[in-house]
Order: C-alpha cells, then sequence, then structure tokens
C-alpha cells in the first residue's frame, strides 16, 4: 500500500488541508490530553474549547460543534465510518488516515483494496469530507502514538438508537450522526456492527 500525503493530488477527493487556521494554541492543549495504548475517543472537551477560539465558528460556519480527541496507538483499519457533515482533524505529531468513499460503498459493503492511506504533518488542520470513510488514526512511526483533534457538529458520536430502520444505510447507523461499516475481525463486529468491509483488515505497521 503507498502512503500518499495530504498535499498530494490523491486526496482531493477525500478532503483538503485548511489555510490560515490559529492552531498553536489549540496543538498546547492537545499535547496535554491522555496518550493510551490503545486507543482513547473523547467527543468535547473544554479545554479544547478554551484554547480554540472561535475556530470552530469558522470551521463550521455559526452551527453547533464539538472540539474532542482520538488518541492512541493504532496500525489496523478494523472500521470505516461516514458522518452527514465534515470532520476537520489536527495532530501534534504525523499521522495516518486509511480512507475510502461512501459512493464506494455496493450493498452496505466496501471492497477494503479501495481505501487509500493519507499521511497528515503534526500541526497540520486537515478536513475530511462528509463523503469521505474515515476511522480512528494511524500513527506514523512506530515509537510514537497519535493525539488528534477531532471537530464535529455537536453530539456527533454521542449515544443514539433508531427505533425503526426504514432508510438504505439505517442498518449502519451505530450512534448520532455515525454510520459505521466495521470488518468482520474488529471488536465493533463483536458488538453488533453493520459488517460492511470485506477483503483484508489492513495494518500499515511494516510501513512506518
Amino acid at each position: 500500500m503507498q502512503i500518499y500525503s495530504v498535499y498530494d493530488e490523491a486526496f482531493k477527493p477525500y478532503g483538503n488541508v485548511v489555510k490560515g487556521a490559529k492552531v498553536e494554541e489549540l496543538l498546547k492543549a492537545l499535547e496535554k490530553m491522555p496518550l493510551p495504548e490503545n486507543v482513547e475517543y473523547v467527543p468535547r472537551v473544554q479545554e479544547l474549547h478554551d484554547a480554540a477560539g472561535d475556530l470552530g465558528v469558522h470551521l463550521y460556519g455559526g452551527m453547533p460543534y464539538q472540539l474532542g480527541y482520538c488518541n492512541g496507538h493504532n496500525t489496523k483499519l478494523n472500521c470505516l465510518e461516514y458522518h452527514r457533515d465534515s470532520e476537520f482533524n489536527l495532530g501534534t505529531e504525523d499521522f495516518i488516515l486509511l480512507l475510502g468513499l461512501q459512493g464506494e460503498i455496493v450493498d452496505g459493503v466496501l471492497d477494503t483494496a479501495k481505501v487509500k492511506a493519507f499521511r497528515c504533518p503534526k500541526g497540520v488542520l486537515i478536513e475530511v469530507y462528509a463523503t469521505a470513510l474515515h476511522y480512528a488514526p494511524c500513527q506514523a512511526s512506530k515509537d510514537k502514538g497519535f493525539q488528534v483533534l477531532v471537530a464535529l457538529p455537536e453530539n456527533t458520536n454521542t449515544d443514539f438508537t433508531l427505533e425503526e430502520k426504514l432508510m438504505g444505510d439505517d442498518k449502519l447507523l451505530w450512534a448520532r450522526n455515525k454510520w459505521l461499516l466495521a470488518h468482520a475481525e474488529a471488536g465493533e463486529a463483536a458488538q453488533g456492527a453493520h459488517v460492511g468491509l470485506q477483503g483484508e483488515n489492513i495494518d500499515i505497521k511494516d510501513l512506518i
């Protein structure tokens, strides 16, 4: 698997690099967040809001938003998710995202051979489009984990269950504003998530 840069043309269908954002204080706050051996996601952290100033207002144009983090150590795909809105990421170190495209899902299934890897440099704010499938970041080196900002519309990824599943992708809904495709090997599949990733459960440990 080739690891592209977020500055490569290949990234354009998935997202873009945000220019002009003031992120220095936000990075300092992010560096103080826990760095576990596994992966920890926290949807909203007040210290990140305090450090970000009005950044979220610019990112979401006045819509309610939340600033949280996904930190830890990971090299595997396991799952892919999408939201109805863009997500913004910023790392204290380089990190790698494994990404797919919502338009490549067929009958609730995505072939993992279509997944691409993108490296984001530390301190660079990126937008991941709503139609880009993504999940937990991967570390970019063997001896360092990742601390990555996750900016999303307010209440995304919080507990929610549909009473009736009527629409086409209702079976993928795993939390509020979170549609999830799990690989059969992932823990989420064992918890009842829709198994929608077929093929290799990609692991980049030998590429970093």
